[in-house]
């Protein structure tokens, strides 16, 4: 008997005409010379025609398309860990070089999955380029936790960029004059340069979004917290454009300004900051409204918060596409807890495609192939694959080395 010409059509849109196909083969089965046979396999044969190529039911999926407020609360309360010291508020990047690696990014297909950063504003250009599908920063001091729900609450406020700048900076649009959808970061510094800090609006918008962290996000800030809250929302006011890098409570003018890593350029000369194009603020915007960027306390070293997040994405099906280290790891060498934090990197799910995302600092690999005249870091890639396995076979003693091996400069 051959049933090789009854499934010939096998196009989806006509779900009719396939189930008619399979009544002809239950009645052609019947009138067979061994009916018996054919109707005790009718239902073996019914199933694997339900399951010819093309046709195969999809497994639902379990990434989140957004996460309720509740379990967005929740994730950012159970992950985290206590907070911990280090020697920098860090309000913004101090990195010139961050967007030297978005080109190979995009090279490498480093697109969708789940994203993990840490640190302030840079994450938000990284998301837009990775385009993932959920996105963890985890960060050792609880202040950058709160600073990322300040950005959470300024992205929930501003359907657009120039509303986002105006809320940060605490600087009132004009009625008349907007600049179009498609303005220039250029345009959008200019513009603001030349509009003055209005205290009123200072103070309804840090009321505002006091409330939405409290009753949008359901995350309850501790007095300290909102201490911190009305720093990190006073300095961008105090300082505006010209916010830079803090350390030690001094502000360097060697470190960029927030103007400056606005309107940088990549390696092709082209912006690429989230705030430089309009539909990279809209995606990150929309990853912000659907609860899917959430902000962790959390030691890269640590015994909770990591090893969490790779909990989580297996839970849903996701593995790590990119992994934004800055140059955290150089402090885990000095700190001596290095270990620790190879072990749970060997405890995200991560694939050959999975990248680490590094900032190197000039004056630690000062010698480096990969240094760029004129900036004090450097950009680099790394497959977290080649890096489990060059840490299991003992090739990273120093942070020297670990930034030295097995790398993928930009270009």
């Amino acid at each position: 008997m051959n049933l090789s010409g009854l499934a010939k059509d096998r196009s989806p849109q006509s779900p009719i005409r396939h189930y008619r196909s399979l009544g002809t083969v239950y009645r052609f089965l019947l009138r067979s010379r061994r009916g018996w046979l054919s109707v005790s396999i009718v239902p073996f044969i019914i199933s694997a025609a339900l399951l010819v190529p093309g046709r195969q039911p999809e497994k639902p999926s379990a990434v989140p398309d957004s996460l309720p407020p509740a379990e967005f609360a929740r994730l950012v309360q159970d992950i985290s860990e206590d907070g911990g010291y280090f020697h920098s508020d860090n309000l913004i990047s101090n990195e010139t070089t961050y967007l030297h690696v978005v080109h190979k990014l995009q090279q490498l297909g480093a697109t969708g999955g789940a994203y993990i950063g840490v640190g302030p504003e840079q994450n938000f250009t990284y998301i837009a380029k990775v385009r993932p599908r959920i996105a963890f920063i985890i960060d050792i001091r609880r202040q950058a936790m709160v600073q990322q729900l300040m950005y959470k609450a300024i992205f929930q406020l501003a359907p657009a960029r120039a509303d986002f700048l105006s809320l940060l900076l605490s600087k009132p649009l004009p009625k008349t004059g907007l600049p179009p959808r498609n303005a220039s970061a250029a345009d959008l510094i200019a513009l603001f340069r030349n509009i003055q800090v209005d205290d009123k609006q200072y103070l309804a918008n840090l009321a505002e979004i006091r409330k939405l962290i409290k009753d949008g996000f359901r995350i309850t800030l501790t007095e300290a917290d909102n201490s911190g809250l009305e720093y990190i929302y006073k300095s961008f006011k105090t300082d505006g454009l010209d916010i830079t890098y803090q350390m030690g409570g001094y502000r360097s003018a060697y470190f960029p300004t927030l103007g400056d890593l606005i309107t940088g350029t990549d390696l092709q000369g082209k912006p690429g900051n989230f705030l430089a194009d309009a539909d990279d603020y809209d995606f990150v915007r929309g990853m912000h409204r659907k609860n899917l960027i959430i902000p962790i306390v959390g030691d890269f070293a640590g015994k909770k918060a990591l090893a969490a997040v790779g909990d989580y994405l297996r839970k849903i099906g996701l593995t790590v596409t990119a992994f934004y280290t800055s140059n955290v790891e150089q402090y885990l060498f000095q700190n001596g807890v290095f270990a620790g934090f190879a072990a749970n990197v060997g405890k995200l799910p991560v694939t050959d495609h999975s990248l680490f995302i590094r900032s190197v600092p000039a004056r630690v690999a000062y010698s480096h192939p990969a240094l760029r005249s004129g900036h004090m870091s450097i950009a680099l890639l790394q497959q977290m694959n080649v890096f489990l396995q060059d840490y299991a076979g003992g090739q990273y003693q120093t942070y020297h080395d670990l930034v030295t091996t097995h790398y993928i400069a930009a270009d």
